[in-house]
């Protein structure tokens, strides 16, 4: 298999030289969902999303619309129509889409939601196609159809042997009537599906072969580097760019604006011929802020805050039962309150993009989630760019580069604008980048959340009263300068109503909090704060009922359900029965939210120095089905590795309206020899898929507490957990 980005100029020029193509793909508005054409430059049916393009010489051709993070759908994806087109990935060349309108509104990675959105999608492609080229042989050869199969780019006719390549056969299948249901492979014949298969893109970017957006270079180049206030919402008052423009390299100074949800903050911009000219110059700045009423702001206060504001009664999420009379009548009560600061997302490749602005039109480069947001052909995320430019979204070329990491950063566009900016502002393409420290203090970031835990047992130590508040501000308020404060933000209170446990009555809540600063969707979005509290407070209950943390959940779920399923699996492959050597503790933790269904067992022991280590890992994921079992692993794993890293590893704080930390000296990733043994199981029994990139996240921080408590008694709530100060 290979792999292309291609421009919209490309893309027709390939499908127009090919002539009678079979270019096969689904219509999300019109009257029929499989759709065929034979001529690429013909008007294409109404929201016609080609995903498969044979052309005459046999070359095929598979459109992947989800940018590839790192998270495997440049080969989850095509493999799915490989599957059922009876090729080999080998046999085919796939193509990032770069926003065309023509290729739909799915272009985006976020959710955990790639490979499960378009599993059937793509598997009934693939089958079409299949089909189609299996009638355009028979006919050829005046046949019956059930005498011809598919194999490896190739139909055969089973008693004679003849053989057609789907080269030869791609104009007369495209003018054949598409099958609305063909008949999709059993999993029992897959060849791909659910088969640990080498990952195309790894050689290549094992090599640096592979073009990330920070490797893109242009001729005439011009690179930018753009200070900010240091204090969060400070305004740009005036600047001295006097020295900076006499340091060699120097093209330019100009104020520029980031737009990022309801704010809008202006920088200034250095344009210089090399990076490190501009990087140098931007030192020169002489700036004056005006942050009056900001640059008093501190984590301290604000966690003041919002502990404060826990008597509020907040809006009630999914409420079941009479909590306030199960809790007055139980005999046994129990409360608590869980803490989670800000963290930054942090991805390896720093944030950047390359952008050129001729006259009216404007062609981007860039690592991004949502290539459809940039061209107006997807869902905004919060910036509708063609309508903040000012041009028709016909006028946007967009180039999709793979990614360094996105963790949810590169959902956002405000870095995207920036570049355009100071493009058009030059004339020349820049190349815009944000160093490590303008990553780790601009933002936006994970959103610090409180939880008030309030809980009622029974004699038995059953629970009959249950509370989750959750105080924070709002990422849809943050996002949105026209989001209703009044209502609930679903982000904020994800997976706490989605529990399976059989309780009675509950009374989760959600109380808002104010803020200036930007808040953002981090990996797992507000369910690496909510699980932690969640599932921590169980395991306090559990305790108070003097009953295993583990038998107390099962006692819960009496009826089937998936985290049942889920939970008795992770008993069995941790040995949760079997007794550990002194000096070592287990604990456990579950979330099921939007993204899917996790569970993971902690290990923790002291060492002989009285060091606390983090010895195992063992996580079991339900996906229902699973296409990539190696590469649900990898995700699984380093999921792990970052929620280990946000549980362990300071957050951002604030002091002075300013971030404390600024790179990864303060602000540190989990490193090699601090990263514990880790097993992921699969349950993949062949039910509904679910997502496989954020559900390792969640249970990670309350498993890790839970066996601290373990091990040493002491109920940690706040994260992160100094692991060096527990004695």
């Amino acid at each position: 298999m290979t792999s292309h980005n291609l421009s919209r100029r490309a893309f027709i020029r390939r499908t127009s030289v090919s002539g009678a193509a079979l270019l096969l793909g689904i219509s999300t508005g019109g009257p029929s969902f499989l759709v065929a054409q034979t001529d690429p430059l013909a008007r294409p049916p109404e929201n016609f999303s080609p995903y498969i393009q044979i052309d005459p010489l046999g070359v095929i051709t598979l459109y992947n619309p989800k940018p590839e993070l790192g998270q495997g759908t440049f080969q989850s994806l095509p493999a799915l129509i490989c599957e059922e087109l009876e090729v080999t990935l080998e046999q085919v060349t796939i193509v990032h889409t770069n926003g065309e309108k023509i290729f739909g509104d799915s272009q985006f990675s976020a959710g955990s939601m790639s490979v499960k959105s378009l599993y059937t999608a793509l598997r009934t492609v693939g089958a079409a196609a299949r089909q189609m080229l299996l009638m355009a042989a028979s006919q050829r050869w005046a046949v019956p159809i059930e005498t011809c199969y598919a194999q490896q780019g190739r139909i055969v006719h089973r008693p004679t042997g003849r053989q057609f390549t789907y080269g030869e056969l791609a104009g007369e299948a495209a003018q054949l009537t598409v099958p609305q249901h063909p008949p999709l492979k059993e999993p029992a014949n897959f060849t791909l599906i659910g088969k640990s298969v080498p990952r195309p893109d790894v050689p290549a970017k094992t090599t640096g072969e592979t073009v990330f957006g920070i490797d893109v270079d242009l001729p005439g180049m011009l690179y930018a580097s753009i200070e900010r206030c240091p204090v969060i919402g400070g305004k740009l008052v005036k600047f001295d760019a006097s020295k900076a423009l006499r340091m060699p390299g120097v093209a330019g100074v100009f104020p520029v604006k980031r737009t990022l949800g309801r704010y809008e903050y202006t920088g200034v911009g250095i344009v210089a011929r090399s990076y490190w000219a501009a990087l140098q110059a931007r030192k020169g700045l002489i700036i004056d802020w005006d942050v009056e009423g900001l640059n008093t702001f501190a984590s301290a206060e604000f966690e003041n805050t919002l502990r404060a504001l826990h008597t509020q009664p907040g809006l009630a999420i999914n409420p079941v039962g009479d909590f306030e009379t199960a809790y007055a009548q139980a005999p046994r009560h129990l409360e608590a309150f869980y803490e989670t600061p800000m963290v930054a997302h942090s991805p390896m490749e720093p944030m950047n993009c390359v952008a050129l602005w001729s006259g009216e039109q404007v062609e981007i480069w860039v690592s991004t989630q949502v290539p459809g947001a940039l061209t107006g052909s997807g869902p905004s995320f919060m910036v509708d760019l063609p309508k903040t430019l000012g041009i028709p979204a016909e006028n946007i070329t967009l180039h999709t580069q793979f990614c360094g990491g996105g963790f949810g950063r590169r959902l956002y566009l405000d870095f995207i604008v920036e570049a355009i900016e100071l493009a058009k502002l030059t004339g020349k393409p820049v190349k815009s980048v944000w160093t490590r420290e303008d990553t780790t203090q601009q933002g936006p970031f994970r959103p610090m959340t409180f939880s008030a835990m309030k809980a009622g047992l029974s004699s038995e130590g059953k629970v009959l009263a249950f509370q989750h508040k959750i105080i924070a501000p709002s990422i849809a308020e943050s996002l949105s300068g026209t989001f209703d404060g009044t209502k609930l933000d679903g982000r904020m209170s994800e997976g706490v109503s989605d529990q399976a446990y059989e309780i009675g009555a509950m009374k989760n809540t959600y109380v808002r909090a104010d803020t200036h600063i930007p808040l953002g969707s981090w990996r797992s979005v507000t369910s690496s704060t909510t699980a932690f509290a969640h599932e921590c407070f169980i395991d306090e209950l559990a305790h108070q009922a003097g009953q295993d943390p583990l038998a107390f959940r099962l006692a819960m779920l009496t009826k089937a359900s998936d985290t049942k399923r889920m939970l008795l699996k992770l008993k069995d492959v941790s040995g949760w029965d079997k007794p550990l050597p002194a000096g070592r503790a287990r604990g456990i933790a579950q979330w099921a939210f939007f993204a899917g269904l996790c569970g993971q067992v902690v290990e923790v022991s002291r060492q002989p120095d009285g060091q606390i280590k983090v010895d195992k890992v063992v996580a079991v994921i339900d996906l229902g089905t699973v296409v990539h079992p190696d590469n649900v692993k990898n995700q699984v794993e380093g999921a792990i590795v970052m929620a280990l890293t946000a549980a362990t590893k300071p957050g951002i704080t604030f002091a002075g309206g300013k971030v404390t930390q600024s790179n990864f000296h303060d602000s540190p990733v989990l490193r090699m020899n601090e990263t514990p043994k880790i097993e992921v199981h699969i349950l993949a029994d062949g039910g509904p898929m679910k997502g496989v990139g954020e559900p390792g996240l969640p249970p990670l921080a309350p498993a890790l507490a839970n066996a601290l408590f373990a091990l040493t008694g002491k109920r940690l709530r706040t994260l992160p957990i100094d692991l060096a100060s527990i004695r």
